[in-house]
């Protein structure tokens, strides 16, 4: 039975200012109502498969976690990278569990980034690629170009394999358009998707051949790695001597069983703005609007209001991108170059690049409304049954008000109840913590004052998962 393997990692720098490191693109809802990470498990409904096996970055655990838990979806592992290495050593480390527990599962791997509108020909295309796959072959899934794409690697077709796949002759680098031009009407070539199928014991086999030293680390790794919960945590220090490489170079490219099985199926890796248009439904002027926006006079615009009322007026041709903390315009044909500004944020040392002012915890979220020089003010959600770490501050009391929900509250040797409309009080100093004991999301408003402020003034008495 099909194992998939979801890989979310990734930072998405080019959907900034929606995506952003500590929460990527595929998490987030930008094509329904499901972020990108659970359109990609739900999309396998109607394949016969285990529990999916996902491979995160750590910082991203908690919030894979959740989205999981929100669908109520099953799975066999959530594997932890340290650091980021790129998929060779990513699927190395997937292949490796799974033999772990015993197993030689057929692995599918898959990205939780992509968008597939057309979810039966996807499917079929898996099921082409099994007997294949059950040969020894390794399996990699082109997709069927419709126009000469320039930010896509391709994949030439070599001889019939059967029917459905073919050897692949050779992976080809992002081109120039005219040459992609080239290979579109040449009907000999397919994008690189980036979408495997495998044996776990073939693949494990190749990388010995090509790559023994990424495989090497990754033994390393995961002969030292921990459980933790619902995570699987590889060793750090094995996995950081790995050398960072991407399937294609490490195994694909060099393996003589690769074999290349075509795929139409509405896909895109939405790596841009423009990409994310493209998929968009379009009113008649050509505009695709998200949430609160208002257009007279405007054609083929992405506009995408989060928070506020957005106006366009006069204008085409534009990515307006409104968040709680900020706002991208763009030339259309120019969003390539947001990663330009990614990287002034990052050199500027500012945290927009980083994490939307809304953060998730493990227990819920905090958001910060508003802030000055000796106040922070912020709203709160704890989902039912969860608790913010014990701990104290050394410069800073905090008001809390509870506007929904009832909240358990330690505060110094005391623990009492704290009803709706009612507030607290918790000086500086006090060991304190909030639960939410009741059956619905606990909201309240923290008022910090003091003369520091920051994240860091933290003393955690006692670990509940990630405290806040």
């Amino acid at each position: 039975m099909l194992l998939p393997v979801i890989m979310a990692g990734g930072s998405g720098s080019r959907l900034w200012p929606l995506s952003r490191s500590l929460y990527p693109k595929q998490f987030i809802r930008l094509t329904s109502e499901k972020s990108m990470l659970q359109e990609t498990v739900a999309r396998l409904n109607g394949v016969e498969h285990q529990a999916p096996l996902f491979i995160c970055n750590e910082d991203h655990r908690f919030i894979v976690a959740e989205q999981l838990r929100e669908t109520q979806q099953a799975h066999s592992g959530i594997l932890l990278e340290p650091v980021g290495r790129n998929t060779a050593p990513a699927i190395a480390l997937a292949a490796l569990h799974a033999q772990q527990q015993g197993d030689d599962p057929m692995l599918l791997v898959l990205a939780a980034d992509h968008v597939i509108n057309a979810t039966e020909p996807f499917k079929q295309a898996i099921r082409d690629a099994q007997p294949i796959a059950e040969s020894g072959q390794l399996v990699t899934f082109g997709i069927v170009p419709h126009a000469p794409e320039t930010g896509y690697g391709y994949i030439k077709k070599g001889e019939a394999y059967s029917e459905v796949g073919f050897h692949v002759s050779e992976f080809v680098e992002k081109p120039a358009l005219e040459t992609a031009e080239h290979y579109v009407q040449s009907g000999d070539y397919c994008w690189n998707s980036g979408m495997f199928m495998f044996k776990a014991s073939r693949f494990l086999e190749e990388l010995q051949a090509h790559r023994p030293d990424i495989l090497a680390a990754c033994q390393q790794a995961m002969a030292q790695a921990k459980p933790d919960l619902d995570f699987v945590r590889v060793d750090e220090a094995a996995f950081e001597q790995c050398p960072a490489e991407s399937i294609d170079y490490a195994v694909m490219e060099n393996t003589q069983d690769a074999v290349m099985v075509p795929m139409d199926a509405g896909w895109s890796d939405v790596g841009s703005f423009s990409a994310l248009w493209e998929i968009s439904p379009r009113d008649e002027a050509g505009n695709a609007v998200v949430g609160d926006v208002l257009i007279e006079a405007a054609e083929n615009n992405y506009i995408y209001s989060q928070d506020k009322l957005v106006s366009a007026v006069g204008v085409e041709d534009l990515v307006i991108v409104e968040t709680k903390d900020a706002v991208l315009v763009a030339n259309r044909h120019k969003v390539q170059d947001v990663k330009s500004i990614v990287s002034q944020l990052k050199q500027r040392d500012r945290t927009e690049y980083q994490q939307h002012r809304e953060v998730y915890r493990p227990w819920g979220s905090h958001d910060e409304i508003a802030a000055g020089d000796r106040y922070h003010v912020k709203h709160l959600k704890i989902k039912p049954g969860e608790r913010t770490a014990l701990q104290q501050h050394h410069h800073r009391a905090e008001h809390w008000v509870v506007v929904q929900g009832t909240a358990k509250v330690t505060n110094g040797d005391k623990s009492y109840l704290v009803a709706e409309n009612a507030s607290t009080f918790i000086p500086l100093g006090a060991p304190h913590r909030i639960e939410n004991p009741g059956k619905i999301d606990l909201h309240l408003i923290e008022v910090r004052s003091g003369c520091y402020l920051n994240e860091d003034d933290v003393v955690r008495l006692e670990e509940y998962g990630v405290g806040y």
